[in-house]
């Protein structure tokens, strides 16, 4: 009787055949692979200046310098409270409802200020409101 503990060999997975049968299908699908290059249609598309895209009807440009002083449409408003600069955006506001409110704020404004100018729009009822800013670029 043989009583000796019997090593057992590990399986070992041999990956090269199958590294073999991938190469072989991609070699097939390259060179059955049909490349059809189509022919384009000469296109020469019109031109338009982008200051004529922009609709100014429906701009408001507000504008909320440093020191808090309001101006609309580049028209500098009397007083620095929320009724005066609401009716300033409602007779601003050419296209009704539609207008879109851009605020240039100061980079060194107060935050109540652009505040002021967004509860002023609402108290106008206009809506939309967006910010103004540059790029880094531009101001070096």
């Amino acid at each position: 009787m043989n009583f000796r503990p019997r090593t057992k060999e590990e399986p070992e997975i041999n990956l090269i055949p199958f590294i073999d049968v991938l190469l072989v299908i991609l070699i097939f699908l390259m060179l059955s692979t049909t490349y059809s290059k189509f022919t384009e249609m000469q296109l020469k598309l019109p031109v338009a200046d982008l200051e004529a895209l922009r609709d100014y009807p429906k701009e408001v440009l507000v504008s909320v310098s440093s020191e808090g002083d309001y101006s609309v449409n580049k028209q500098p408003i009397a007083g620095r409270g929320m009724n005066e600069l609401a009716s300033a955006l409602k007779a601003a506001a050419k296209a009704g409802k539609e207008s879109v409110v851009i605020i240039h704020a100061d980079a060194s404004a107060k935050h109540q200020a652009v505040i002021t100018v967004m509860e002023a729009s609402r108290r106008a009822g206009l809506s939309q409101i967006t910010f103004a800013t540059q790029s880094s670029t531009a101001s070096r």
